[in-house]
């Protein structure tokens, strides 16, 4: 791990999107974001001229499905992923494992980027491991295991999408994706999946993966309990 001149641990986090970049910057157990960034900063961006003790890469792709270990068949994965998303003959298909839902995640991460790669090829970890691509989903369903609260709502908003993961416990109730052209459309969903699954908002802490401007975590401390980020 990368240990600073005040003995420090430092790792780094980067979701990355279609309209840009955030990056995390944890140093003993508090985090500072940078806030959306425009792809070509990153070229100019010191802290990716670093090694980290840990990296984490995500993007923002709606190209995802969730399938229980028991139903997923590896050589048929693309094929089970177009039932749910829709892909193209060319979009490079994998998956990844999630064992705490028992559970694999198949995914495309073909949108239309390459800052991803670039990110994932430049930033290295201090033992020289590059880190692997994945789907800013697949880091939300980790980070339920963080979420000290009994209901579980964690979110994301990037391109024109919402994110949204709802677990009680170790249950999780829902894992997907809708399209919303803005702020008040992905509330609109956020408010239907607790509709849905009978879930107080007034009791209930909403957790975002992405910054959130001031007005948009003024708008929905009036539903919930509080807003956090994780």
């Amino acid at each position: 791990m990368l240990e600073t001149g005040n003995n420090s641990i430092e790792n780094i986090s980067v979701q990355v999107a279609l309209s840009g970049y955030v990056s995390r910057i944890e140093r003993d157990g508090v985090s500072v974001s940078s806030g959306w960034m425009s792809a070509d900063r990153f070229f100019t961006d010191p802290q990716f001229r670093r090694q980290y003790g840990d990296v984490a890469v995500s993007v923002f792709t709606p190209k995802f499905a969730l399938i229980p270990e028991q139903f997923f068949d590896a050589v048929s994965a693309r094929e089970q992923l177009a039932e749910t998303a829709d892909i193209t003959d060319t979009d490079y298909v994998s998956y990844e494992p999630v064992p705490q839902m028992k559970s694999v995640l198949v995914f495309s991460t073909s949108i239309g980027e390459t800052l991803s790669r670039a990110v994932s090829e430049t930033v290295c970890r201090t033992d020289g491991e590059k880190v692997r691509v994945l789907p800013e989903v697949w880091y939300m369903l980790r980070a339920l295991d963080f979420v000290p609260e009994y209901n579980k709502v964690l979110a994301s908003v990037a391109d024109g999408h919402l994110y949204l993961v709802v677990a009680q416990g170790r249950s999780l109730l829902l894992c997907t994706t809708f399209q919303a052209a803005d702020f008040v459309t992905a509330e609109y969903f956020i408010f239907l999946a607790m509709k849905k699954f009978q879930l107080n908002m007034e009791m209930t802490v909403i957790y975002f993966r992405t910054p959130l401007r001031e007005d948009e975590e003024m708008s929905l401390y009036r539903y919930f309990k509080s807003v956090d980020y994780i």
